[in-house]
């Protein structure tokens, strides 16, 4: 994984997706010139939602032995101006490059954009509000993704959040 530099120089622009941005009918709105270029699994990576409580966006992070259902998008540079906007880049998100084989057997390098440790209230793992979660499990279902990856990230959540609640009473 690298992270991506200001002159990356690339014929197509390609974007893996794994959480809201899997959303068709949201992408084609805040990136109207962008198409679907294909499905594939990242590998060694989890799912996760970090963030406020009740207030928390997906993100990846490597994990061994992980894996994470992604949509490819095929970009053009007004589509990454604005889904850098969307992403609060680089202040929410940052940019990492990652290789992965496509189902058609393709082998690429895409830009991702994970979640930064730069802002404190963001890297706790928490519950995503009902309305995001939503637009993500759209995205899985159109995509064809099984919802396992999903309810894995929520059940991580939901053992971090039990765990805090735990040692606030203890320290009642």
């Amino acid at each position: 994984m690298e992270r991506m530099g200001e002159s990356v120089e690339r014929n197509k622009i390609l974007n893996l997706a794994y959480g809201s941005n899997l959303n068709l009918g949201q992408m084609a709105y805040r990136c109207p010139t962008a198409k679907v270029y294909g499905k594939g699994m990242l590998l060694d990576y989890q799912l996760l939602f970090k963030g406020r409580e009740d207030n928390a966006y997906a993100t990846i992070e490597p994990k061994r032995g992980s894996k994470v259902p992604v949509l490819v998008w095929e970009l053009q540079p007004e589509d990454e101006k604005a889904l850098d906007y969307y992403e609060g880049y680089p202040r929410f998100y940052e940019k990492m490059e990652v290789e992965l084989n496509l189902e058609t057997g393709e082998r690429i390098t895409a830009m991702v954009y994970i979640m930064t440790d730069e802002v404190m209230e963001r890297i706790q793992l928490n519950l995503p509000s009902r309305s995001y979660l939503e637009t993500v499990r759209v995205g899985y279902a159109r995509a064809g993704f099984d919802n396992k990856y999903i309810e894995a990230a929520l059940d991580i959540s939901r053992k971090e959040q039990d765990l805090r609640n735990r040692e606030r009473r203890q320290v009642r």
